[in-house]
């Protein structure tokens, strides 16, 4: 076995005695250890990124730029190190973790555009006389030191979702990965110092949950980037004092398939929404509503689709759906399942779980009170409901704590505009599942599903602050 990896402090890779096993989740089998940094050490961290913010608010927009075109050249270069990375502590099947390497890169060059164009605002002010002869100058400021907080389920992506704004904006960063995934981004933080970044301006921590809570705590934080759970999120934001904060929590996305829906289609992006990555993303699909007149017929192409999928180790060619992030997470998934059945569902397919595989699922019959509805399952499990109206369809939608994402498969347009001014979601997407997502789109919910956008764009306007200077030539 190697030696544990380092975390990073301040440009500086440090060792402890704390070691976490890293678990390939198809297996159970140990696939590298980390290192973990201990209460000294996130001292360390925060004097670093509040030393290191006197730097980074000093680099120039070109500079920014520059650093984080280098970054992109890095992950280029190391794209099959990190994708083998992906699959190994993820669990991910190789095409997706090819498909995260390569939008990671389309993020940090997002970021890299992103960081020239922070702009500002020129506001008259002789509104009244007492504004005659002056000139409001607005400009953006970078904010201070982020935390960032990553999941499990896109261990790359997102991580460059929090620190390529963070680069972009002038900002430091300490950086907390997911226990489960924490070795892609030490890989990132590496490339960040190699490609120019204020050594002391970089932390990558993997750490006990209570040590982040203390960061989260700390004023010398400005801004807290998290996405994750919504019950640690919005705990967080509890805890989180005056500094901004963002949460991105996840949801049950739903999709309305209407009776006007191109339907081979629509079946084809559900089940790839429902079951890439065993379900665990935040706008996977998880109810689908479908229009009585359609009914039958989709259901029967749905469940066929759902049927034909390989379920097996992510290593292998040609396996559609891997395993969850563990055990744990499938045997949670199942009792959700399980209790759904009891109270009078029905599986049309899958339902059932060996080890940490959870067979592609397709559940009938259920009520929005089931927690397979109410609650954001994450696993490959989506529920079919029959609606008559399409006002019956908004509603059910509607009916959740959640507000990430929705899909809608229709060409009526009046439908759609209807769906676009009722529907409380952050995003909603149209002829297509509710997975669809462009890094450099905003992205974000209402209601339960958290507060802030991501994408570059949004992000950097989350980690600075508007300034304004009165004028008077």
């Amino acid at each position: 076995m190697r030696e544990p990896h380092r975390f990073l402090i301040g440009g500086e890779w440090r060792r402890s005695d704390e070691v976490l096993d890293v678990r390939f989740p198809y297996t159970g089998e140990t696939v590298g250890r980390v290192c973990l940094a201990g209460s000294a050490d996130i001292e360390d961290a925060l004097e670093s990124a509040e030393s290191g913010f006197s730097v980074t608010r000093r680099l120039p927009a070109h500079r920014r730029s520059a650093i984080l075109h280098a970054l992109a050249d890095r992950i280029r270069k190391r794209a099959t190190d990190l994708a083998e990375t992906i699959v190994l502590e993820a669990g991910k099947t190789r095409a997706l973790a090819e498909g995260e390497v390569l939008r990671a890169i389309q993020t940090i060059e997002a970021s890299a555009e992103e960081a020239r164009r922070i702009d500002g605002t020129i506001l008259p002010l002789d509104w009244n006389p007492a504004g005659e002869g002056r000139i409001g100058c607005i400009q953006r400021f970078p904010l201070g030191p982020v935390l960032a907080i990553t999941p499990f389920n896109f261990p790359l992506n997102i991580v460059c979702h929090k620190i390529g704004p963070a680069i972009a904006a002038g900002d430091s960063i300490i950086l907390k990965p997911a226990s489960a995934t924490p070795i892609s981004a030490l890989m990132i933080g590496e490339m960040v110092l190699d490609a120019g970044f204020p050594p002391e301006a970089i932390n990558v921590v993997p750490c006990r949950s209570e040590l982040a809570e203390r960061m989260v705590q700390d004023d010398r934080i400005a801004c807290l980037s998290f996405t994750g759970s919504p019950d640690v999120g919005w705990r967080l934001r509890s805890i989180a004092g005056r500094k901004r904060v963002g949460l991105e929590l996840g949801g049950n996305a739903a999709v309305i398939v209407h009776s006007d829906a191109d339907l081979p289609f629509a079946v084809g992006r559900i089940v790839a929404g429902g079951f890439s990555n065993a379900g665990q993303a935040c706008i996977s699909v998880q109810r689908v509503y479908i229009h009585r007149p359609i009914f039958e017929e989709t259901l029967a192409l749905l469940v066929d689709r759902v049927r034909a999928l390989t379920v097996g180790d992510p290593r292998e060619p040609g396996i559609d759906v891997g395993p969850m992030i563990s055990e744990e997470a499938a045997r949670a998934a199942s009792a959700k399942v399980q209790d759904a059945i009891a109270k009078g569902a029905r599986a049309a397919a899958g339902g059932t779980r060996d080890g940490p595989l959870f067979s592609p699922t397709v559940l009938l019959d259920t009520t929005p009170e089931m927690e397979v509805n109410r609650t954001e399952i994450f696993a490959p499990v989506v529920t079919v409901t029959p609606y008559e109206t399409f006002e019956e369809a908004l509603a059910l939608v509607n009916d959740s704590e959640y507000g990430l994402q929705a899909g809608l498969f229709t060409h009526d347009a009046r439908l759609i505009a209807r769906a676009f001014a009722e529907l409380r979601v952050g995003g909603l997407v149209v002829n297509d599942a509710s997975t669809f997502r462009m890094d450099h789109a905003p992205y974000g919910g209402v209601k339960g599903s958290g507060i802030g956008r991501e994408g570059p764009k949004y992000a950097i306007e989350e980690m600075t602050e508007g300034r304004m200077m009165v004028f008077s030539p």
